[in-house]
């Protein structure tokens, strides 16, 4: 189990780890790997992302996704993302966090989900920025139905251990540029 200052302390060299891996350019790479872990999903809702700051960008990848796509968007403190339906140039408004959400709120509940993160471990756990919104969407969603969460991210983000809580959700895979790791 970790502490707070634990993952304080892990979030601010994730952050570092993450923008000099962002300068690289590897985004190409990634979105390659990205689309042949998601190809077994195809025709399935996909949550997608608006990439912030120094995330890597899954934008490409979601505009060319073989069914409907919808982004993340929050509701509240302490309570599960909802997912608003999202297309290619729909009208978007800035949201929490400066991520841009469509400015139609369609609901749509994805059964796939790509996830942005800071950090990311060999067990399959994620560091993300402090606010519980996946660990406890990924909880709801799991409890109704199978669901895969895919994190998404740079080679450079993984560490050797996130810390981690017992309410932190595991992802299935991670794609980076160098290809796709499932976890068991």
């Amino acid at each position: 189990m970790s502490t707070l200052n634990d993952k304080d302390a892990a979030r601010q060299a994730a952050f570092a780890a993450r923008k000099a891996a962002f300068r690289t350019g590897l985004d190409a790479a990634a979105q390659g790997a990205l689309r042949e872990a998601l190809a077994p999903y195809a025709g399935r809702v996909l949550s997608g992302f608006m990439p912030i700051r120094t995330e890597i960008d899954p934008v490409p990848v979601m505009a060319g996704w073989d069914g409907p796509v919808c982004v993340p968007v929050i509701v509240g403190k302490a309570r599960p993302l909802d997912f608003h339906r999202w297309t290619p140039g729909c009208a978007m408004v800035l949201g929490p966090f400066g991520a841009r959400v469509p400015a139609e709120a369609e609901v749509l509940t994805p059964e796939v989900l790509i996830v942005p993160l800071l950090a990311f471990d060999a067990r399959g756990f994620r560091l993300g920025y402090g606010g519980g919104f996946y660990d406890r969407t990924l909880e709801r969603l799991r409890a109704s139905r199978a669901t895969v969460a895919i994190g998404y991210a740079f080679g450079a983000q993984e560490v050797a251990e996130v810390p981690i809580e017992p309410t932190d959700q595991r992802l299935d895979m991670i794609v980076t540029e160098a290809g796709v790791t499932h976890f068991d």
